[in-house]
């Protein structure tokens, strides 16, 4: 009995131990999550948050499927199969060959192992082979998907359609203020401005005016009226969302405005023109 009770109260003491440990850790990691970098896309029903770096490539899917004129249905498609694919990260490694956002293979005739880690050149494939496919724009995710990638689980495509959905309806500017992130302070001088004006123009150049720098701000035109206004959210947005990687400070327009290393909605501020977006580059 003696023993009995001497083994009870060690165990009782090292759950004690294990619940003390458990409970400290769960405290570490609630003070830690707050201060996550993350985005969040919402549209209607649907929500999506990853962090910048999935963001910002989602955000180039996005943009190359506005720039082709293609339908959101389109960016739906590509972002919910690179979710699935890679994760939305541009990844050097998968399955045999596979390779990048879409898990291409050179092999296969998709191009070149540093080409399909290209995010523009892998996305331009993955739409070149989706507007070959007739009907796609009424297919459910998992049918249009797997017609161009082949997936050996084609019906894990459609876990992300919801996701996809949020991130291309936001990032298409359907709705103001529609993407929020949650971004540390760049470091002073980390900005990059040319570039920043330079992928603008390349990417979304035909929604809005000529991007043009001005010290460390980037200066992007917008068109009067509700089209142009939805223009100039879709850029707003994926300047948001390409954030990080400009070294993106502020975004101010149409009367709200994004700051990094603050909370992540974009704040009301009535001086905020609607017919030029600002970028304040570190």
């Amino acid at each position: 009995m003696k023993k009995l009770l001497t083994a009870l109260v060690v165990l009782s003491v090292v759950a004690g131990g294990i619940y003390w440990v458990v409970q400290a850790a769960t405290d570490k990691l609630d003070s830690i999550l707050p201060d996550l970098q993350q985005c969040t896309a919402v549209a209607g029903e649907y929500e999506a948050r990853f962090d910048p770096e999935q963001m910002g490539n989602a955000a180039v899917i996005t943009a190359l499927g506005l720039k082709r004129g293609l339908p959101a249905r389109a960016a739906t498609i590509a972002i919910a199969t690179a979710i699935q694919e890679s994760k939305l990260y541009n990844i050097s490694h998968g399955d045999r060959d596979s390779l990048g956002l879409f898990q291409q293979r050179p092999s296969m005739g998709w191009g070149t192992e540093e080409q399909v880690q290209d995010p523009v050149y892998a996305t331009n494939k993955f739409y070149d082979a989706l507007v070959k496919i007739e009907g796609y724009e009424d297919m459910v995710v998992t049918e249009a998907a797997q017609e161009v990638q082949r997936s050996a689980y084609p019906e894990a495509y459609a876990d992300h359609e919801g996701e996809g959905r949020a991130i291309a309806s936001a990032i298409s500017g359907y709705s103001p203020a529609a993407l929020t992130c949650r971004i540390d302070e760049p470091e002073a001088g980390s900005g990059k401005p040319q570039a920043t004006k330079t992928e603008v123009n390349q990417l979304l150049g035909q929604m809005v005016g000529r991007a043009r720098v001005d010290g460390s701000t980037v200066v992007i035109p917008v068109d009067a009226g509700e089209t142009g206004q939805r223009n100039g959210w879709a850029v707003a947005h994926y300047v948001l969302a390409r954030a990080s990687e400009f070294g993106a400070s502020a975004i101010a327009y149409d009367g709200r405005t994004w700051s990094a290393g603050k909370d992540e909605e974009w704040a009301d501020t009535p001086d905020a023109s609607g017919d030029q977006i600002l970028v304040t580059l570190a």
